[in-house]
């Protein structure tokens, strides 16, 4: 894990920074006209499911991917059918899985890509969601050369070639908070998350997304200001619906390619790299550099290495297109220690277990005083899917972690876990109950400002 200084109060997890990469160009593209959404929103289940072929396309489409796959992956194929996540189709255009996965098969990729290579990874995913990791690439050494010097702006420096060198062969990505998301929206919504794997995975590296404003605020005019304050390319089609191009950054490809054929057990995916690099752009005003793992600074915080935690709500809004509130559990003085909480342990367990009780995954920060740092508090995000009751009689939360290598699911006991909880992602609904909150974003803006006329 990665430990991350809450120093001044900005609560951070890590996350990267400080080259900054240029803003796609916004294509000509008009907002679709408003569909009835499949889900009434992101975690709904009110969706029919179906686990055979009916028509001759899906069959078609079926056989063609079959002939492709070997024995294990057909087996995953099946795994997907049989279970109806294959045919799916809550997706922004209604696209299912299937249709994804064969246009990642048949239709162009981007140069360096392979599509039989990503449609594994796809089915990987499917068959067990838990091997979405951040767990960083190496570069192999035919490589380095021409990365250092993009990392380094092809200098001639030696020391900075070294530094460049270093910081590739101990790079440990911070990308927690994405690959977060990327699990919920890949187990939550896997039509839409395949959908935007198809598009980035395509030749022009992108998708677009239509979301409702009302995902970002309840105001239209705060959620547009939000959109260009984050510099997120979009265009507004109505009052109530907006396009937002998702792209990574120019590096991710990079490190894509040569994910394609030198990935090895444990790394992030081709998948991984360019969803994470994704969001990550969508949450550093478009200033992450996937070589370096870095972020710029912004208006909002000093640090160039972590998301707030009013970003990553920003980017989960927008790439599940709902509205979530980051809920605060943890004070932190301005030492960046723990100095107590906003809610007792009982209503914070209630408060997560009837979010679960809900459907809904939560995405959470959770802290521990960093003994190598005066005992600062260190961060890191994972995902509670689920809780159970133990022998005991306490309850245990199941919670994927992107970090541990792991790639099964892993139990943390509410001993432990209610305690170290510093932020929760809920629907508005639950996170309203005790008393009105204020959109993460306008709460993060007024601690920063607060911070800064202190200093």
């Amino acid at each position: 894990m990665v430990s991350v200084n809450f120093q001044n109060n900005v609560k951070v997890y890590q996350t990267g920074g400080i080259q900054k990469t240029q803003t796609a160009p916004f294509s000509n593209v008009e907002p679709e006209a408003p569909k009835a959404p499949a889900f009434k929103a992101a975690y709904s289940s009110a969706v029919n499911v179906r686990t055979s072929l009916t028509t001759h396309d899906e069959k078609q489409k079926y056989k063609e991917l079959t002939e492709e796959l070997d024995y294990k992956y057909r087996k995953k194929l099946n795994y997907a059918l049989k279970t109806g996540i294959l045919l799916k189709n809550n997706s922004d255009d209604k696209s299912s899985v299937l249709d994804n996965l064969h246009k990642i098969l048949k239709e162009e990729r981007d140069p360096g890509l392979d599509g039989r290579t990503i449609l594994k990874e796809c089915l990987d995913i499917i068959s067990n969601p838990y091997v979405i990791t951040q767990t960083a690439e190496d570069i192999p050494k035919e490589y380095k050369t021409q990365v250092i010097g993009l990392m380094t702006n092809m200098s001639e420096d030696i020391e900075e070639i070294k530094k460049a060198n270093y910081h590739l062969d101990n790079l440990h990505t911070g990308t927690c908070p994405t690959a977060s998301i990327e699990f919920d929206l890949a187990t939550k919504n896997p039509a839409e998350f395949f959908r935007i794997v198809e598009g980035l995975t395509s030749p022009k590296n992108e998708a677009y997304k239509v979301i409702d404003m009302n995902a970002l605020s309840e105001k239209t005019l705060d959620a547009v200001w939000l959109l260009n304050k984050f510099k997120t390319p979009h265009k507004i089609g109505n009052f109530d619906k907006a396009v937002v191009l998702l792209k990574p950054d120019e590096n991710a490809i990079i490190r894509a390619r040569i994910q394609n054929h030198h990935r090895d057990k444990g790394e992030r995916s081709i998948i991984d790299v360019l969803m994470q690099s994704t969001m990550m752009q969508l949450g550093s005003q478009q200033t992450y550099n996937s070589l370096t793992d870095k972020r710029a600074p912004n208006a909002w915080t000093e640090e160039d290495g972590g998301l707030i935690d009013f970003e990553k709500t920003y980017v989960e809004s927008i790439m599940e297109n709902k509205n979530t509130t980051s809920v605060i559990y943890q004070k932190v003085d301005q030492q960046g220690r723990l100095e107590g909480y906003e809610k007792d342990f009982a209503t914070i367990k209630k408060e997560l277990l009837d979010t679960l009780a809900m459907g809904h995954n939560i995405i959470i920060g959770y802290t521990w005083p960093d003994p190598d740092n005066d005992n600062r508090l260190a961060g890191h995000e994972i995902t509670i899917v689920d809780a159970k009751t133990g022998k005991n009689g306490e309850t245990i939360f199941i919670c994927q972690d992107s970090d541990d290598d792991v790639a099964a699911p892993i139990e943390m006991p509410e001993s432990f876990l209610l305690p170290s909880i510093h932020h929760a992602g809920l629907p508005e609904e639950i996170a309203a109950r005790d008393f009105e909150y204020e959109d993460s974003w306008k709460i993060g803006v007024d601690e920063f400002s607060k911070v800064q006329q202190s200093q």
